[in-house]
């Protein structure tokens, strides 16, 4: 038996709610991080690695996979959960935040977007019903509508007009998507910085009805200050009794303001993107290991944690290994920093269950204020 897609809220503090969402392939822990897997990978990543720091579900994107394999050849190989060997849900975003970022590469209408491959310059075509075909191939546990997504800033007629629009694609996506269980599909609010058209969509996506409902256009440029103006009102102009998801973020402070203005669900490349570049996300905020100061250094990263990379390797091996640029640097760095986003999410959840979410966030801010260890 085919078990539905639902959500659930099982406890709220101010906001902040903590509950699942439930998928054939599992439950999602909310508030979820969804480490980003391009390219059906979590770089430098084993998907059985990622599962063990703590996620239960893994984003993947269109773009990228109908480029390179493609969907077609993906879907002939028994889907994306069999491609990548992870078994847990997986979220797939629509390709239009990728599509509108290569800017002269591509040519926007009413129907959809023309655009030229970042790999070979080929010519492509993603329209609504396209970008539901792609993700329906993948296999994906939850597909996001199409959409448009304007760089911030933009003057409001642009904002407005691109907004109608994604509302349109949205109506075609839900119509394409059609009625298949056990998945689901998000639709996607957009308005830029500008309650009143924010309102507008969010009505004109209720009308339509989705599973689930995205806060888009947000963490494009405009600040975390005005991306945080725009939470304390948008996530309440969405059903109550669906998840909200932030797309695109974020630095962990980001995230943390975000679940606290009532956001259930994020994705961010940094955690993996940091790992590469010699970055650590810690408790105590980020650490450089480029830094000459940890060439001597034989703490681990975090004391208190548990990931394998503070139990087994000091800050001196991994600043030797960022530096000689071996591959084991990228890995470590990357499993310690999808560890910590995964704590920091797990610390959030029992925090509001406990009803004590504004001391959780008090702490956590003074922690970071403190900034990283005395060196040695």
């Amino acid at each position: 038996m085919t078990h539905p897609f639902s959500f659930r809220c099982d406890a709220r503090d101010g906001r902040a709610r903590t509950g699942a969402i439930s998928t054939p392939r599992g439950e999602i822990r909310t508030p979820a991080f969804m480490p980003v897997g391009t390219a059906a990978t979590v770089k430098a990543m084993l998907p059985e690695s990622v599962r063990a720091t703590g996620a239960d579900i893994l984003l993947g994107n269109t773009y990228h996979l109908m480029l390179r394999p493609t969907a077609e050849r993906i879907d002939r190989l028994g889907g994306l959960h069999r491609f990548m060997n992870w078994d847990g849900p997986i979220l797939t975003d629509s390709g239009g935040f990728q599509v509108m970022s290569l800017g002269a590469l591509r040519k926007l209408d009413e129907d959809g977007v023309t655009f030229k491959s970042h790999i070979d310059g080929s010519k492509h075509r993603l329209t609504p019903e396209r970008s539901m075909e792609i993700q329906r191939l993948l296999g994906s546990d939850i597909v996001m509508c199409f959409d448009e997504c304007p760089s911030l800033p933009a003057d409001r007629d642009r904002i407005a007009t691109s907004m109608e629009l994604s509302m349109r694609w949205a109506a075609r996506s839900r119509a394409a998507f059609g009625d298949r269980p056990g998945h689901a599909l998000f639709g996607i609010q957009q308005g830029g910085l500008d309650r009143d058209l924010r309102a507008q969509s969010a009505d004109a996506l209720r009308d339509i009805g989705f599973d689930g409902y995205a806060v888009g256009g947000l963490a494009v440029g405009e600040g975390q200050d005005a991306m945080f103006d725009v939470l304390d009102y948008a996530p309440d102009q969405l059903p109550n009794d669906k998840p909200r998801y932030l797309m695109g973020v974020g630095k962990p402070d980001d995230i943390v303001g975000a679940v606290a203005r009532g956001i259930d669900m994020m994705d961010c490349v940094l955690p993996s993107r940091s790992g590469r570049t010699g970055q650590g996300w810690t408790r105590r905020g980020q650490v450089n290991l480029r830094n000459a100061r940890h060439a001597d250094d034989p703490r681990p990263l975090d004391e208190a944690c548990t990931c394998p990379t503070c139990q087994g390797y000091s800050r001196a091996y991994l600043h030797h290994v960022i530096r000689s640029q071996e591959i084991i640097g990228s890995m470590l760095l990357t499993w310690h920093n999808l560890h910590y986003f995964q704590e920091l999410m797990a610390g959030m959840r029992d925090a509001i269950a406990g009803a004590t979410f504004t001391a959780w966030q008090a702490g956590f801010h003074a922690m970071r204020a403190d900034g990283d260890i005395e060196r040695i």
